[in-house]
C-alpha cells in the first residue's frame, strides 16, 4: 500500500477524480429560488392642499417715545417764585394745572402803568367831546348875533342915506357885523380842527390798549399752565432760581398716545403689500392727500408687543406714516404707528403703560387672502412631495413667492396657474419626512386633520398670539383638552 501511494501516477489519478466529483455535484444541484421583492409601504402624514385664508405678516422693531413732547422754555426773564409740588420726573399731572410762576411784580407795574396812559387818553377824549358840544353852541350864538347885527347894519345904512345918522354911528355898525364874521371864522375853523383831534386821541387810545394788551399777555406769560394731561420729564429749574428768557424749564410728556418708529427690512415689507391692489393716482406720494389714502388703502394691522413680555400682551397700533428714504446700510423701512390710549387697561405685572423708551416689536398683518399656502418643512429645496391618487410619492418643483416663518406662500393663479405652481388644489402633500425618497414609491397616507386647522390659524397670524409654533399650539391645545378632561 506504501509503495501505491509513492507511485507517480497516484496523484494525477486523484485530483481527476475529486474534479469528477465536483462537476457531478454542480451538475446535479437544484437551481436557487429568486424572490421578487418590492419597495416597502412607507406611513406619511398629508393634508389637503387648498387655498386658505392667509394674512401676510412681518414685524419689526423700534423704541416708543410721546406722540406730544413739550419741551417748556421761560417767555420771560425773571426769578421763579412757585413751583407745583409735584413739577418732578416721573410724575403726572393732569391739564390746565399751574405748574410754575415767574415772580410778576415787575410785570404788574407795566400793566399799571399802561392802563394810566389808557386813561389819560379816555379822559383826553371825553374832554375834547365837552369842548366841541361848546364850542357847537358858541357857533350858535355867534351866528345869531350876526344875523341880528347885519339886519341893524341895513336900518343904519337906510338911516344914512337920509342923512338922519352920522357916518362914524355907520362905520360903527360895519366895525360890529366884521368882529361877528371874525368870530364865526374862527369857531369853524376850531370845530373843523375837532375831527384831526379826535383821530389823535384815538389813535393815543389804540395805542395804549395795544401797550395794556402786551402788559397783561406778557403777565400771563409769567404763569406756566399745562396744555394736556401730561407726565414731568426732566426739570431744569429750581424754586427761587433767575431765569432768562428762552431758558428751559421741563419737558412734558402727553400720556393720550405714543409713538414707535419701527424698522422694518424691505424683503419683510414686500410681502404686505403684495398682491394689493392700487390705483395710479393713489400713489402719487407728492400729493399728501393721496400717500394718506394709499396707506389707509394698504389697511394693514398693527399689534405692539413689548420684547421680552412672553404673556402675549399686545396694543393695537395705526400705521401713520412711511419714512422718506430707506436706510442704506441696514436696508430697512421706517414705519411710524401710534397708539391710543397707552395708560389704560393697566394689569401690574402683565400690561404695564408704554412708557418713553420702551423696546417694541410690532407686528404688521395685511389683510387676508386666499392663498396656497404650505408648511415649510413641507418644502424641500424647492419641491415638494405629493401622494398620488394610486398613493404614490410624486416629486414636484413649486413656485415659491416667499417664506414667513414656517409658512411657504405659493404663486396663486394670478401669478402662475396651479398646475404651473407644481401643486394643484385638492392634491395631498407630504408633511412627514420620507427616506428615502423615490419617485413612485408606496405610500400609506394619513390625514393630518388637526395640523390643517393649525396651518388655518397659522396662516391667519392666530396661532401666534402667543408666540406658538405649529407644533407648540397643537400641544398646547392637547395640553389644554386634557386638563378640560381631567376637571370634568
Amino acid at each position: 500500500m506504501k509503495n501505491l501511494l509513492k507511485h507517480p501516477i497516484f496523484l494525477p489519478l486523484l485530483l481527476i477524480a475529486a474534479i469528477v466529483i465536483v462537476v457531478f455535484l454542480v451538475k446535479t444541484k437544484a437551481p436557487v429560488e429568486h424572490q421578487i421583492v418590492g419597495y416597502p409601504i412607507k406611513v406619511v402624514e398629508v393634508i389637503t392642499a387648498t387655498k386658505i385664508p392667509f394674512r401676510a405678516r412681518a414685524v419689526a422693531y423700534g423704541n416708543v417715545e410721546p406722540a406730544v413732547v413739550l419741551n417748556t422754555k421761560s417767555e420771560v426773564s425773571g426769578k421763579i417764585s412757585f413751583m407745583h409740588a409735584d413739577l418732578q420726573k416721573g410724575a403726572s399731572l393732569a391739564k390746565d394745572t399751574l405748574v410754575l410762576r415767574i415772580e410778576p411784580t415787575t410785570f404788574e407795574f407795566s400793566l399799571t402803568e399802561s392802563m394810566a396812559v389808557l386813561a389819560n387818553s379816555r379822559s383826553a377824549l371825553v374832554q375834547l367831546d365837552v369842548e366841541e358840544k361848546s364850542t357847537s353852541e358858541s357857533l350858535v350864538i355867534v351866528q345869531k348875533n350876526l344875523d341880528v347885527e347885519r339886519k341893524e347894519l341895513e336900518r343904519t345904512e337906510e338911516l344914512w342915506d337920509k342923512r338922519i345918522i352920522s357916518l362914524s354911528t355907520l362905520d360903527k355898525a360895519k366895525q360890529k357885523v366884521l368882529s361877528l364874521q371874525q368870530q364865526l371864522q374862527d369857531i369853524e375853523g376850531k370845530l373843523a380842527a375837532f375831527a384831526s383831534r379826535r383821530a389823535s386821541i384815538n389813535a393815543q387810545i389804540k395805542q395804549s390798549k395795544s401797550q395794556v394788551d402786551k402788559s397783561q399777555d406778557t403777565l400771563g406769560r409769567t404763569e406756566v399752565r399745562l396744555p394736556f394731561d401730561a407726565r414731568i420729564g426732566a426739570v431744569a429749574v429750581e424754586k427761587g432760581e433767575f431765569v432768562q428768557a428762552g431758558s428751559v424749564l421741563f419737558e412734558a410728556l402727553g400720556v393720550e398716545a405714543v409713538e414707535i418708529v419701527a424698522q422694518i427690512p424691505t424683503r419683510q415689507f414686500r410681502p404686505l403689500v403684495t398682491g394689493l391692489r392700487f390705483n395710479k393716482e393713489s400713489i402719487n406720494l407728492q400729493n399728501p392727500s393721496r400717500l394718506q389714502a394709499a396707506l389707509s388703502n394698504m389697511q394693514l394691522e398693527a399689534r405692539v408687543r413689548l420684547v421680552g413680555n412672553e404673556n402675549g400682551t399686545y396694543w393695537q397700533a395705526t400705521l401713520l406714516r412711511l419714512s422718506a428714504s430707506v436706510d442704506p446700510i441696514r436696508d430697512t423701512l421706517s414705519l411710524v404707528v401710534i397708539v391710543d390710549k397707552p395708560y389704560e387697561n393697566i394689569i401690574p405685572g402683565k400690561r404695564p403703560p408704554l412708557l418713553k423708551g420702551m423696546f417694541t416689536s410690532v407686528e404688521f398683518l395685511a389683510p387676508a387672502k386666499p392663498t396656497l399656502v404650505l408648511p415649510r418643512k413641507a418644502v424641500h429645496q424647492g419641491r415638494v412631495y405629493i401622494a398620488t391618487e394610486e398613493n404614490k410619492l410624486a416629486i414636484r418643483p413649486v413656485n415659491v413667492l416667499f417664506t414667513q416663518g414656517e409658512l411657504v406662500v405659493i404663486a396663486d393663479s394670478e401669478d402662475a396657474g396651479m398646475q404651473a405652481a407644481g401643486i394643484q388644489a385638492g392634491e395631498k402633500l407630504i408633511i412627514s419626512d420620507v427616506i428615502p425618497v423615490i419617485e413612485g414609491l408606496p405610500l400609506k397616507t394619513i390625514i393630518a386633520n388637526d395640523y390643517e386647522k393649525q396651518l388655518r390659524l397659522m396662516a391667519l397670524g392666530n396661532a401666534e398670539l402667543h408666540g406658538l409654533t405649529i407644533e407648540e399650539s397643537m400641544m398646547d391645545n392637547a395640553a389644554t383638552s386634557n386638563n378640560s378632561g381631567n376637571n370634568l
